[in-house]
């Protein structure tokens, strides 16, 4: 838009105003027009139309052209011609001064457009990277679906309750982290024997067993170790390319440097062995679960020797026994090494992991975590498929028939559910945790975090926790959908072959039809019920539809994949709980799962951390006393269930030594991996520590000089105060559960009382 017309005619000077003043006479706002001393026939006029001089000659134009740009206006210029009046010549430059200022007005909106999407931009980029930080450093504000709901009762970290739920577990507080060489250890052989290239299939524990193992195997060996190629997170099932099988999840950098004193570990094989893989020409073993050193050191070494490579299937979660020969402890330490500092996982996901800690940890109080252990191949191998209702019943009894036809199981198809949950071989139930927690003295308002990437059942079998407890929390619920993708990275939509189409079944004529006679004949079979793809979509459709399970499609193959990340995630945060607790510690195959490796973590890590070991066969023995109303209990059976969960996280050391360490190290690395600190006390010395509490740790190595140890007072009077607050009833469990005076298993009379909501469980401390 201009501001000044400047017009140059020859015509008369008066006709030419008169005409202007005729055609913008709306917009002109003086009566009169004023001449100002700018030189022969130049005039002004103050309008708001871009129209405001109209000069005789060129000396005056100079004139009004110098005013206007001291004022800061801006100019049009054109001249009349002799054969047009000087009223037709400013018509004509009216419509086009308006024109002008309709296409200077549609830029300026355009602009303004710009601006307001700039400045809408700028606000929700300021909104999310200040709403982030604020996350992470303020409790009551959150972008997230958890909402944290905490009640008025203060807990005092120096309450003998706060001690009795979330404090140190005392026999253990002088066991410290130590798995450096303790005798003669030489570095690896630069002239080592080969390479072995590592294949590795099955889930999270398993991946994380299987490499501690051929990392012992490469040092037993003397042999240089291919990065391990994980079966899970190649790109071919559907996952970013962007990361390479081992990469996917773990920190490849970090695993090379933290061996650099054990093994040598290579990124891959050199290119002549390449292309032998590739011919096949690579000697390949497929070594059984839990393979002695006798059989590396005879079959495979002496193949090794002669090929100078060979290829390793692990399939089982394990290619080396647990426990070894006393000469070979070094190798145990290695494997410590290995897995609790060597397998660092990708920055991506340790970041994200570390990220909910802390959201966990903004509200100032501690949080327990919880995994259920609850996956379809644990319940099909231990014959629990009578727990679940339905559908899942049948999935269950469907992968329970693929195993037995896979020699996987030697049992019947038809087990007693319910026999095996009284033996103790059936997960415990989120409900029944839920129970034996608020027994034990935990608020409604805890923080309970979910792990696990298998909740088999559903959300519905945690609607019983979520109800007594508010703060029930897992992965969706600390972090946004954004920041779970960005650890997935960049994936192509990839549409594989669908279930429908095998399952969906053609309405057929039968073959003797087609083939009959002459009329009269049988009338056609009528046809069976339409299928449509609403009928059997989703996970369960094709349970009623086939026999056996349908091929993985690549929408699950990712997901699988994710699902290793995901447990990633709920490793970080388990290992960093202030207590733990499993509702199952076996896998699909009756090996320890991924709750085991998380309490061997914590114990060689934070030993003094509270993690319970319920004996699920006793546990379901006290949850069937009260059976009939389940809400219902007394004193004797509160203190029954807190005296059992007190002693289990001892007790339950001395059977994992027993069951669990036989088949997986690192589900209890003590105490090869771990020593003794010097603990000041007056009463207790540290030699007495397995003996006073009747465990077999059975660790005697005496942490070194250089290690920082901590010291400790010991509180006799204190300890035995809360052994005998076990006893006495509590004057505000009645919240929760009615407590009786009788000594049965019961609450019958008036000793009976619904649960009600409990806002704090004092558990007998006065």
């Amino acid at each position: 838009m201009y501001d000044i017309l400047v017009i140059f005619t020859l015509s008369n000077r008066r006709e030419a105003i008169l005409a202007l003043l005729r055609f913008r006479s709306r917009t002109i706002q003086a009566d009169e027009t004023r001449c100002g001393p700018l030189g022969s026939g130049c005039c002004t006029y103050p309008v708001t139309i871009p129209v405001l001089c109209i000069v005789k000659s060129d000396s005056c134009s100079i004139t009004c052209l110098a005013l206007a740009l001291a004022s800061g206006k801006r100019v049009l210029f054109t001249r009349t011609q002799s054969k047009y009046s000087a009223w037709a010549w400013v018509e004509y430059m009216a419509q086009v001064v308006q024109s002008t200022t309709a296409f200077y007005d549609i830029a300026l909106g355009l602009v303004g457009l710009v601006l307001s999407v700039f400045s809408l931009l700028t606000h929700l980029i300021l909104a999310r990277y200040s709403g982030r930080y604020l996350v992470q450093n303020a409790a009551a504000i959150t972008i997230f679906r958890w909402k944290p709901i905490f009640s008025n009762v203060d807990l005092r970290p120096t309450s003998a309750k706060y001690a009795r739920l979330w404090g140190p577990v005392k026999p253990l507080e002088s066991l410290h982290p130590h798995a450096n060489p303790r005798t003669s250890y030489k570095g690896p052989d630069l002239k080592n024997k080969g390479f072995i290239f590592i294949k590795i299939r099955g889930g999270f524990h398993e991946i994380r067993n299987s490499i501690c193992d051929v990392v012992a195997i490469a040092r037993l060996l003397n042999a240089a170790l291919v990065i391990p190629e994980l079966q899970s997170t190649t790109s071919t099932k559907g996952i970013s390319s962007r990361f390479k099988s081992f990469g996917y999840l773990y920190n490849e950098d970090q695993f090379i440097t933290s061996l650099s004193k054990d093994i040598l570990v290579v990124k891959g094989l050199p290119k002549n062995f390449k292309l032998a893989r590739k011919k096949n020409e690579i000697p390949v073993f497929a070594p059984p679960f839990s393979a002695s050193p006798k059989f590396y050191l005879d079959r495979v070494l002496p193949v090794l020797k002669q090929h100078s490579v060979v290829e390793l299937l692990v399939y089982d979660g394990g290619c080396l026994q647990a426990l070894l020969p006393s000469y070979l402890e070094e190798l145990q330490r290695l494997r410590c090494r290995v897995s609790f500092h060597a397998l660092r996982f990708r920055r991506e996901v340790q970041e994200l992991g570390n990220r909910i800690v802390r959201r966990l940890q903004a509200s100032g109080r501690p949080f327990l975590a919880y995994d259920p252990g609850m996956t379809k191949d644990a319940l099909a191998y231990h014959g629990c498929a009578e727990c679940f209702q339905d559908v899942h019943s049948e999935l269950t009894q469907h992968r329970r028939l693929w195993m037995i036809k896979h020699h996987i199981i030697n049992g019947k198809l038809s087990v007693d559910s319910m026999l095996q949950r009284l033996k103790g071989s059936c997960p415990l139930m989120p409900e029944e945790v839920g129970i034996l927690l608020r027994a034990y003295g935990y608020p409604s308002d805890t923080i309970i975090y979910v792990s696990g990437g298998e909740l088999f059942g559903g959300q519905r079998t945690m609607i019983p926790l979520h109800a007594m407890f508010d703060n029930v929390v897992d992965r969706t619920s600390l972090c946004t959908p954004k920041e779970l993708s960005k650890i997935y990275g960049h994936e192509d939509n990839q549409v594989g072959p669908s279930h429908l189409s095998s399952i969906i079944r053609q309405d057929t004529k039968v073959k003797p039809w087609k083939i009959a006679g002459p009329r009269p004949r049988p009338l056609p079979p009528p046809p069976a019920r339409p299928k449509y793809p609403y009928n059997v979509e989703g996970w369960w459709g094709w349970v009623g539809e086939m026999d056996k399970e349908p091929q993985l499609t690549i929408e699950e193959f990712r997901t699988q994949a994710h699902r290793l990340l995901w447990e990633a995630i709920d490793y970080i945060v388990s290992v960093e709980a202030d207590a733990f607790i499993p509702g199952f510690d076996r896998d699909g195959m009756g090996h320890p799962n991924f709750a085991s490796l998380v309490m061997g973590h914590r114990l060689y890590q934070s030993p003094a951390s509270k993690t319970f070991r319920p004996n699920r066969k006793l546990v379901t023995k006290l949850l069937e006393d009260i059976r009939e109303h389940l809400y219902q209990a007394n004193s004797t059976w509160l203190t029954s269930v807190r005296r059992h969960l007190t002693k289990s996280v001892i007790e339950g050391l001395e059977k994992a030594s027993l069951t669990a360490k036989p088949l997986s190290f690192l589900s209890h690395p003590v105490p090869e991996c771990s020593c003794l600190g010097n603990m000041s006390t007056k009463h207790t010395p540290p030699h007495s520590i397995a003996s006073k509490e009747n465990i077999t740790l059975r660790v005697d190595y005496q942490c070194p000089a250089w290690m920082e140890t901590r010291t400790f007072m010991s509180q006799p009077n204190k300890d035995k105060q809360e052994e005998e607050d076990l006893d006495e009833a509590d004057a505000i469990a009645g919240k929760f559960f009615q407590q009786g005076r009788g000594g049965g298993a019961y609450a019958n009379g008036k000793e009976e009382v619904q649960i009600l909501d409990q806002e704090e469980l004092e558990g007998g401390d006065r």
